[in-house]
């Protein structure tokens, strides 16, 4: 999956595949899958003012995730 690069100090790339509804994000510490993830949460995501505080409060702990 084809990731592109972001402005956040723990976040440091995002993609996303729709045809398996799936996010991947590339963080500091790693790279992680999230399943069954809406479009309009990954487009959510990347026009936040703070993509972590996003993350926080509307991807973790929401949607099943594997580390890779």
């Amino acid at each position: 999956m084809e990731r592109q690069t972001v402005s956040s100090s723990n976040l440091v790339s995002v993609g996303y595949e729709e045809a398996s509804s799936t996010l991947e994000i590339e963080f500091n510490s790693g790279v992680y899958q999230y399943y069954d993830v809406p479009s309009n949460v990954y487009t959510e995501l990347m026009s936040a003012s703070s993509l972590g505080s996003y993350f926080h409060h509307n991807i973790k702990g929401k949607f099943p995730y594997r580390k890779m």
